[in-house]
């Protein structure tokens, strides 16, 4: 997630205690998408946090790859591990609820007539971490760079936004087109981050650049060394520290991130006590490591962290762009060839679960069949889709592999696939071929995942071959979608909204740096995600939902891996932390040195 990004779809307001200022505007200081804030106006923290936990101490991790931009916003160069922590938001979500928001930048908020807007007070306590205050004048610059420069996302959350105005240096009013519906934005405006207009107007925001930029979060950036390491220092002089929404947050005085080329060379370093904390992903050193001496005798710790959210897809992306993958039988057939249940046994130790929808582990799974709303949304596009939408979902293939493949050549020879003499696939002249594309970091992971997927399309007649780069060439070709597949992974929440654009719609095919990898383009998916965006209430949503991740399953765009409900960390016995998990899992911010 975003982080990733977090994004959410704005069902009803309800809010806390208001003070009132500017145009008699009525600001109150926390915002929930379901029914009441759970925290009333006063509360000293989040229940999820520790708020007499020790202070102190540098919190280790390790990350991949290199960076070489301290601009986290911008779709140029790749930003360092835990930039996030050097910035701030107008408000806060809590990680006990659906989706609430609480002040931090901004101490008010407040709706305008008809949602048509959102005006935002500035704490006046609010400065950056050179002292300067932070102003309305920061937060317009802000929304406008962002807008204008920054990477493609921001265009697509903020697109329903006609106009803003400064009424004063505390006051900042974001008004709506008439026509739009878009219920989520005033939350979206609430997580902006905001930055210092007089730091960056003195500079090029599409320009790399390892100069550390003055910035608004509980950390600076102490000291670097490109590609090797970086180390945030706590801001003895942040303004937010004893505010509510931070108290329990922010124990340790400094993280530290060195960079590691591959994982397997990071785990040595883990075991050897080179850093504190690992999420791991990998089912199979989860497995081996709870075997190790070292972690049996309590130096090493292991704990999965239940949350309640969506899953998300994971998967082998299909790049439609390219024109070996635009026939739908083609999609279908390599995915038949993919052997989920040999992995789940012979690689993954039995922990996964298949992923069998764009919204797995919650209520927005796309049930078997559509019910009475659900159709009635989809009536409209009946002669854009194939009939099979309106079938059962989740007919489980069968588990034979043989079977499957011969299923798979079915649907390939259908499409005027047939072997040639050399016994590969060939339509046209031209056999079928192409590269599935892994970066340096992640590669001894997805080796071993995908070569047995390799050898199945061999099986088939088809040469896939590994393609493997750095991470900066990486990042590259997928802003610019020069691959044929990919491995990638789409982020939900309970909430989806605007993000929905910028994964699946056909403006977002075409827009450099967008989420839209498979590059579908469907006029019917770009209703439907309008659909979400507009939903004036959870049920309208959940039907709208349970529509885009119906229609998106039979677009075929995906090779659906896996997943599991929990987060998998290890960690030094010197690392403490909250009894509770919240809904949304751990949260390293509120752990503590021992």
């Amino acid at each position: 997630m975003l982080s990733v990004i977090k994004l959410f779809v704005l069902l009803g307001f309800i809010f806390m205690s208001s003070f009132a200022c500017g145009k008699d505007y009525n600001f109150k200081p926390a915002v929930s998408m379901y029914g009441e804030p759970k925290y009333k106006e006063g509360f000293v923290s989040f229940d999820y946090v520790n708020v007499s936990a020790p202070n102190g101490g540098t919190l280790k991790q390790a990350s991949f790859g290199s960076f070489d931009s301290f601009n986290p916003f911008s779709i140029n160069g790749v930003s360092p591990a835990g930039i996030g922590l050097t910035h701030d938001s107008l408000m806060k979500q809590s990680a006990d609820e659906a989706f609430s928001l609480y002040g931090l930048i901004a101490d008010g908020v407040y709706i305008l007539p008809d949602k048509k807007g959102v005006v935002f007070h500035i704490n006046p306590k609010a400065t950056f971490n050179d002292g300067s205050k932070i102003t309305a004048n920061d937060v317009l610059f802000s929304f406008e760079i962002l807008k204008e420069k920054g990477s493609p996302t921001y265009r697509y959350y903020y697109r329903d936004v006609e106009k803003v105005e400064v009424e004063d240096d505390q006051t900042i009013v974001f008004y709506f087109y008439k026509d739009t519906e878009n219920r989520e934005l005033p939350f979206i405006l609430g997580e902006l981050a905001v930055l210092s207009a007089t730091w960056w107007k003195e500079r090029d925001f599409d320009k790399t650049s390892l100069d550390i930029p003055v910035s608004s979060g509980a950390y600076v950036i102490e000291n670097f060394t490109p590609g090797r390491s970086i180390t945030y220092q706590k801001n003895k002089n942040y303004w937010a520290k004893d505010l509510n929404v931070n108290k329990g947050f922010y124990h340790f005085d400094k993280f530290h991130f060195d960079y590691y080329r591959d994982t397997t060379v990071a785990l040595e370093a883990f075991k050897a006590g080179e850093f504190d904390v690992r999420l791991e992903n990998e089912a199979k050193k989860w497995a081996n490591f709870q075997q190790e001496k070292n972690v049996l005798n309590g130096r090493i710790k292991l704990r999965s962290f239940d949350y309640h959210l969506p899953s998300g897809m994971q998967g082998y992306v299909f790049n439609l762009r390219k024109p070996l993958f635009q026939d739908k039988n083609v999609r279908k057939a390599l995915s038949l060839a993919f052997d989920f249940d040999w992995m789940n046994y012979n690689l993954f130790h039995g922990l996964y679960s298949r992923t069998t929808s764009f919204f797995d582990n919650s209520y927005l799974k796309a049930p078997s069949l559509p019910d009475t709303a659900e159709l009635k949304l989809l009536e409209p596009f009946e002669n854009q889709l194939d009939s099979s939408v309106f079938e059962p979902l989740y007919q489980k293939d069968s588990t034979n592999i043989r079977e499957r493949l011969y299923q798979a050549m079915d649907l390939l020879k259908s499409s005027g696939w047939a072997i040639n003499e050399k016994g590969f696939l060939e339509k046209d002249g031209k056999e079928f071929e192409f590269e599935i594309l892994i970066d340096t970091a992640s590669a001894a992971a997805w080796e071993r995942i995908t070569l047995p997927f390799v050898g199945k399309l061999l099986r088939l007649g088809i040469k896939a071959h590994i393609r493997t780069v750095d991470l900066l060439q990486y990042k590259n070709r997928l802003d610019s979608f020069e691959y044929d597949m990919i491995v990638s992974v789409w982020g939900q929440s309970l909430s989806p909204g605007n993000e929905q654009r910028y994964f699946w719609t056909s403006s977002a095919a075409d827009s450099k740096g967008s989420m839209n990898y498979s590059g579908l383009k469907s006029p019917v998916v770009d209703a439907l995600v309008e659909e979400i965006i507009q939903a004036s209430s959870q049920e309208e949503l959940v039907t709208a939902v349970h529509a885009l991740d119906r229609v998106l399953l039979h677009e075929h765009i995906v090779i659906p891996h896996w997943y599991t409900p929990s987060h998998r960390y290890m960690f030094q016995n010197t690392i403490g932390m909250p009894t509770s998990v919240p809904l949304k899992g751990a949260d390293i911010l509120t752990w503590w040195k021992i």
